[in-house]
Formats: C-alpha cells, structure tokens, sequence
C-alpha cells in the first residue's frame, strides 16, 4: 500500500470541494494519521469491539471503507471467527488500492467482499457489526437519518454499529476551542498555515458535523437501545450503538 507523504495542499489551490480521487490514494494514509487525533487507536478498538460482537456466520460491513483500515484490522482481529466482511466504497481508485492490498499482504482475508457504491444504495442484512468510520459526515444531512434507519434494519438483535466523526459543540466558546487544537495537533504533525487553511475550504461544503447530542439522540429515535461515546479527542469523537431488541 502506498505511504507517500501528504502534500496535497502544500501550495496555492483553486478552490475546489475535496474529492477521494487518484491523488488522494497514495498520500491517504499519512493525511489521515496527521489528521485525526487518535486514529490509530481508533481502528485497533474498531477491531476489538468486533471479537466482542461478531456473531457466527454474521456479515461485518465498512461503510466508507476507503483504504480499508478497518476492514484489515477486523480481519486480524477476528482470526478463528466465521464471517464475511463487506467493504464499501464510493470511490473507484479506493477500492482498487484496497484490492491491490488484499492481493499482496498478509492477512486472513477470510472472505471480504469488496464493492464500489454509493453506501445509500446498499443492502445491509444479517449484520452483527456495521462501521461508519468517520463516513456519515460526507452524507448529506437530510439523507442521514435513512442510512441509520437501514443500517438499524439489517442488524440482528445484538448486533452493534460503531461511528466515529468529527463533531461540533453547541458552546461557541469550546467549539472555536477544540477547532483551535485541533489545528495546533496538525501543526505539531508537520502541516503548514497554508495547506490548514485550503484543505479547511475544500472540506467545509461536504463534510457537515454535528454535535454528539444530535448522534445520540438521532440513533436512540431509530431504535438503538443504548448509546454512548467510548473515544473523544478534541472535535473528533467514536460512538457505539447496541440493537438489544428488535
């Protein structure tokens, strides 16, 4: 898998939305690493809440799986465990890298089942973990609610989802707080001013946050019996969200 180091917006840019495309592959990786306070130790959890909850010949789904982080440290993780894990992604040089990946590393690669789409257009069933791994706040947000509400639907009782996003606060004073550590974490990673600022432009009109009480409440109206967060780290949080009943 390619490590290249992120310079995406190392120089002047037109104004443009943020697109998973050909450029973002190689350098995704180190961009998501400098980006978001904790990742690593959200995947490695990602995984250990799946040996909790995979049921036998259960399906796990990745939605917004990009390069496959999680996916890869689910099937690690689940080494003597029978199941299929379903990796969906929108973006067709994702997947491809993702493929290339399976192809020629290690790995038990039990059964996963890689697919490029929209993850609105997506069949969930007989699911005992579904992952959202900072992937609802690409979703628009009136389309919210239906994705939850599917997902809700395809999992078995017991089943277990797990979202990570980045979140907003209703104080204004500790939103501007957290945003303000948040770029300070980005210049510790060897990000500029500048490519802060023009990757902050070309995110702001597709990646909408929302606040935890919003999360909480929205998945706890679909159905979810008990919901909460188990990481936070500045305007980045990871939630889990248990279906105990039908």
């Amino acid at each position: 898998m390619n490590n290249s180091k992120d310079k995406l917006f190392a120089k002047e840019v037109s104004d443009a939305d943020f697109v998973f495309d050909d450029k973002v592959v190689p350098v995704f990786n180190d961009m998501i690493n400098r980006s978001v306070p904790g990742y690593a130790t959200i995947i490695s959890m990602i995984a250990v809440f799946a040996e909790k909850y995979i049921q036998r010949h259960s399906n796990i789904y990745d939605l917004g799986c990009s390069l496959g982080a999680a996916t890869l440290a689910i099937d690690a993780q689940l080494s003597s465990q029978s199941c299929r894990i379903i990796a969906v992604d929108s973006s067709r040089p994702m997947i491809a890298e993702l493929e290339q990946s399976l192809a020629s590393g290690p790995g038990n690669n039990r059964s996963i089942e890689l697919r490029c789409e929209d993850i609105l257009a997506t069949d969930i069933h007989d699911a005992s973990v579904v992952v959202l791994n900072f992937t609802l706040q690409f979703i628009p947000v009136e389309q919210r609610a239906d994705l939850l509400k599917k997902i809700f639907s395809g999992l078995n009782v017991g089943g277990v989802l797990l979202m990570s996003e980045k979140i907003k606060f209703p104080d204004p004073s500790l939103n501007a707080l957290f945003i303000e550590m948040h770029e300070g974490f980005k210049k510790s990673k060897g990000y500029s001013a500048l490519e802060i600022s023009q990757k902050r432009t070309a995110l702001e009109n597709i990646l909408v946050p929302e606040s935890i009480a919003t999360h909480k409440n929205r998945l706890k109206d679909i159905g979810f019996d008990a919901v909460d967060v188990w990481f936070q780290c500045f305007n980045f949080a990871s939630l889990v969200a248990i279906k105990k009943s039908a």
